[in-house]
């Protein structure tokens, strides 16, 4: 299996005691649910929405659908990236307490975020060598990043090590698949990634972009499919070819406010296979506002990007 059921093995539970926090950024995706009851935690992105400042906090400031609301009205939301100040001052919270850190971040290519986060530890251990932080860059994003804070719970609940987690961890990370697909064309040409000319055409003809991550973290426009429920099948498609022993696996969907496509993709999914779980969960403000409404994305442990 992936990652051993407790029932498979003993548990250490002198590791349970050392003190190990699983710590990660709200670009994760996770369920809220997931995250409170597994002890994640979480550092907020912010963001700015007309005029009004949030933090990312799963929809509690701000409901996903008001934020897609807003940009379907004409908003255009900005992102600021966590601070390395920021940083220093929660891993400090659990160095004080002899705890042990593990931070899987957002990915280097998308966000200089984590490059606060190796600045922070860096001034931490020069002033305490003792200090035990590990900082990690996921090379994933949404709900990819949550993947692996996802086996990183389960691994700790498992009784396994730091070092196993972490060692774990790096030797995967580039299995987890991010495959998805956007409504709209424009929100990809504001970020430059596509011109002026080719979202004007692709809006004319219906084309819905396929993308996934690289192996360095970034985002690469794989496909040009006409038409919605082709693309949503594309996804299907690229799952079940690449998807390692799914019947194993938590498979994650994520949406950013079209609830109808995601279930549509889940049932694509269910129709062929068998996996461990589906958790279909909104798209968080972040990536949201480079996304816009009606992304919708499938993340997996596969073969390698």
């Amino acid at each position: 299996m992936l990652v051993m059921s407790l029932a498979e093995q003993s548990i250490n539970w002198e590791v349970l005691e050392m003190g190990i926090a699983i710590v990660t950024d709200s670009n994760c995706d996770l369920p809220i649910e997931y995250i409170s009851k597994n002890n994640v935690h979480v550092i907020p992105f912010t963001f700015v929405l007309n005029g009004i400042n949030y933090t990312d906090d799963f929809g509690k400031s701000l409901s996903y659908k008001e934020f897609y609301d807003g940009i379907r009205n004409g908003s255009m939301p900005t992102t600021a990236q966590i601070t390395a100040y920021t940083f220093e001052n929660e891993f400090r919270s659990f160095v004080s307490k002899g705890d042990s850190v593990i931070y899987i971040g957002f990915s280097s290519a998308l966000s200089e975020t984590f490059n606060g986060s190796v600045l922070a530890r860096n001034k931490i251990m020069e002033a305490d060598p003792e200090a035990d932080i590990t900082v990690i860059d996921s090379k994933s994003a949404s709900v990819g990043q949550g993947l692996l804070v996802y086996y990183a719970c389960e691994m700790l609940n498992q009784g396994k090590s730091k070092q196993e987690i972490v060692d774990w961890i790096e030797s995967n990370k580039l299995k987890v698949n991010h495959w998805f697909t956007i409504d709209n064309l424009e929100h990809l040409k504001r970020g430059g990634r596509i011109s002026a000319t080719s979202a004007a055409i692709g809006g004319l003809l219906e084309v819905k972009p396929v993308l996934n991550v690289s192996n360095d973290g970034s985002l690469n426009v794989v496909k040009k499919i006409r038409g919605r429920k082709k693309s949503i099948r594309t996804l299907f498609e690229e799952f079940k070819t690449r998807a390692i022993k799914p019947e194993e696996q938590m498979i994650y969907i994520a949406h950013g406010d079209c609830i109808e496509d995601a279930e549509y993709l889940k049932s694509l999914i269910l129709s062929e296979t068998t996996p461990k779980d589906i958790v279909i969960n909104s798209l968080g403000p972040i990536i949201g506002t480079h996304t816009g409404p009606g992304m919708v994305g499938v993340f997996f442990l596969g073969k390698e990007r």
